[in-house]
């Protein structure tokens, strides 16, 4: 296959095929109409007949959602019945890929499965799609980046299989009954809604639905199977707060950055993720608004116990959900009247003026990898093997007043800060602030930032000086040599190229 390279606005190479980073992307925000059921009789005996009805064949686009994370059974169904039929050069839009969908790497290197599009990918298939197995190409996507593409129809989908925990024969379902509850279902509801046909797979059938957050009209299909997923594999990060003294401090330090901003105020917005040093942020915050008597308005995103324990402790008015990272996310959003459900449109979509990102007061984020001029890489390890993927890194990165990464300075004897990140994933100019156990880094675009914190005594210095520190210690990394093969694009919220993955080159 051959290639046209080009460079986008970060001086990344891309393809010609796809719109660049900084440039207009056509189409981007069009809204296509929604597709509702015309189906009346919508029970099907196994995915073997769903096939058989819809007459799925080599070369279409099957979707996935994620709720069920490392739990999930349904994707390995159907890749079951692919295999089977021998399938081949099909597309999945599958919004994460986890270990337990290893399967999948067979039908990669049988060319069954030619590309991928996906928000974040690890484990075997992860691997094997750095090898360079994957015959056509993987799309990294964002969390809102995805619904945008499928709205507006730049990504279409033949068959849309919708893991659903409770559903009922009209194909109305939730995530919150049954034997395998997995909470808030926001990452489905664009493949229901655009998707050509639509497919709801439950092992929990009933006419007693306490919500619908799955809407029956739009389904066409409704198969019951003996188990959908493990609910114990959504959880997600530690779920505990670090012990590690050098996390520990730099999570001390980032809650007197916002402190210091004024960032800890009656009616905060607050996002952060599931890592140990991430919920020991939220633990000091916790501690920090209870001592001085604030309550918050929101907090958002993938949903932990601890923000659980904030709500119902009344330090956070609502919560607003797109998925559950732990079993006790799933029983808050079941219980608790404003623990909300959101899709990913209404969490992250660019096209989607009132998203929830756009809300944010703060968000606390990771990496992977950060450079000098504070691009952010969480989708490969240094290596070039892919790990990760944006998920709403980028979109909250976007939408937040202030974006703060957190990380020690250095990991497993290597700097985390790069002169150029091994692969880009979310653009510096979105990033405002970077919290290490050796010193505070602000972005200086973020000239209003730097000025308050330097008038509080913050031990506030360059990035620059952070890497130097980093690299007395550890030596210069050798560089990373990139293979020829072009394994993938990496995507902005819009749908334009920030970076290409390359195959990774074996030593």
């Amino acid at each position: 296959m051959a290639f046209i390279m080009k460079t986008n606005s970060l001086n990344r190479v891309v393809l010609e095929c796809f719109t660049p980073y900084g440039e207009t992307h056509p189409n981007s925000c069009q809204k296509l109409q929604k597709t509702p059921s015309i189906v009346q009789n919508k029970m099907v005996e196994s995915i073997s007949n769903i096939f058989e009805v819809l007459k799925i064949q080599d070369g279409m686009t099957l979707s996935f959602h994620h709720h069920l994370r490392d739990g999930d059974y349904v994707l390995n169904l159907v890749l079951e019945e692919i295999k089977k039929r021998g399938l081949k050069d099909l597309t999945l839009a599958t919004s994460s890929i986890f270990p337990i969908h290893q399967p999948m790497v067979e039908l990669i290197k049988n060319g069954q499965i030619k590309n991928i599009y996906t928000n974040y990918i690890n484990g075997p298939v992860a691997k094997a799609v750095s090898e360079g197995h994957l015959k056509g190409m993987l799309v990294m996507d964002t969390h809102g980046g995805r619904p945008r593409a499928i709205e507006s129809g730049e990504l279409k989908i033949d068959v849309a299989f919708i893991a659903t925990p409770a559903a009922n024969t009209f194909g109305d379902g939730n995530g919150i009954q049954g034997q395998s509850q997995c909470g808030a279902l926001g990452y489905a509801i664009s493949d229901l809604y655009y998707a050509k046909h639509k497919v709801v797979i439950t092992d929990y059938l009933t006419e007693d639905l306490l919500v619908k957050e799955i809407d029956g009209s739009y389904v066409d299909y409704v198969v019951k199977v003996d188990k959908i997923g493990n609910p114990d594999g959504i959880v997600s990060g530690t779920t505990k707060p670090t012990k590690d003294p050098v996390q520990l401090k730099i999570a001390k330090d980032t809650i007197k950055v916002m402190d210091a901003l004024g960032l800890i105020k009656n009616g905060m917005s607050f996002q952060t993720g599931a890592g140990g040093t991430s919920i020991a942020v939220a633990d000091l915050l916790r501690k920090k608004m209870i001592e001085n008597n604030i309550k918050g308005s929101f907090a958002s995103g993938g949903i932990t116990s601890y923000l659980v324990k904030m709500h119902e402790e009344g330090l956070f008015e609502e919560l607003y959900d797109v998925q559950c990272f732990d079993l006790e996310g799933i029983r808050s959003y079941r219980e608790n009247l404003k623990h909300h459900p959101m899709s990913a449109s209404e969490y992250a979509n660019p096209c989607y003026m009132d998203a929830v990102v756009n809300k944010l007061d703060v968000v606390i984020l990771g990496a992977t990898e950060i450079d000098l001029n504070f691009n952010v890489n969480v989708t490969t390890d240094s290596s070039g093997y892919l790990m990760g993927g944006s998920g709403g890194h980028s979109d909250t990165a976007y939408g937040a007043q202030v974006s703060i990464i957190t990380s020690n300075l250095i990991k497993s004897r290597t700097p985390i800060i790069k002169q150029s990140v091994t692969a880009l994933t979310t653009p510096g100019s979105t990033v405002d602030i970077f919290v290490t156990e050796r010193g505070i880094a602000v972005n200086p675009k973020r000239k209003d930032l730097l000025e308050i914190l330097r008038k509080a005594s913050f031990p506030v210095v360059s990035i620059e000086t952070l890497y130097q520190k980093a690299i007395e210690i550890t030596g210069l990394p050798k560089p990373i040599e990139k293979d020829d093969k072009i394994i993938g694009q990496i995507r902005y919220r819009d749908g334009s190229i920030i970076d290409t993955l390359y195959q990774v080159r074996k030593s």
